[in-house]
């Protein structure tokens, strides 16, 4: 995968979207959760989010600006022992992300002058408490 400059931030989720090392489904919940604040944090407006069919879920989806709008997979880990959350986003599944992007595109009727993914990482077990990284425009 590449990508284009990576930051590495501290954000605080919305009220009452904490984790307390719960479920695997909680620490994802509480990942985008924490990212959603991120992005809001940065000017952001957020569109959606967990957006289902059958072929999988869109995590968020977000306008940058006037003209862009960004797909956003969320990557949470509760270490990196395993590896960075990052290494998660797979070429297979950047190609899902891609077709799960236009097939929203499409259910809404939505027009951008650019349209990306991005991945958010989040780290709950740093030193500081928790890592974010946002990697923009990610390929395969």
């Amino acid at each position: 995968m590449t990508s284009t400059p990576r930051r590495t931030v501290d954000a605080k989720p919305a009220a009452g979207s904490g984790w307390a090392g719960g479920s695997r489904r909680a620490l994802g919940r509480y990942g985008e959760a924490v990212a959603a604040a991120f992005l809001t944090l940065k000017g952001w407006k957020l569109l959606d989010r967990n957006w289902r069919t059958r072929e999988g879920e869109l995590d968020l989806v977000a306008q940058a600006d006037p003209r862009t709008l960004v797909f956003v997979e969320v990557k949470t880990r509760r270490s990196v022992v395993c590896g960075v959350p990052a290494a998660a986003v797979t070429a297979e599944k950047l190609a899902r992300l891609r077709r799960l992007a236009a097939a929203w595109l499409v259910s809404h009727d939505h027009h951008a002058e650019v349209v990306r993914i991005d991945v958010i990482a989040v780290t709950t077990g740093t030193a500081a408490g928790r890592a974010i990284e946002h990697i923009e425009g990610v390929m395969p």
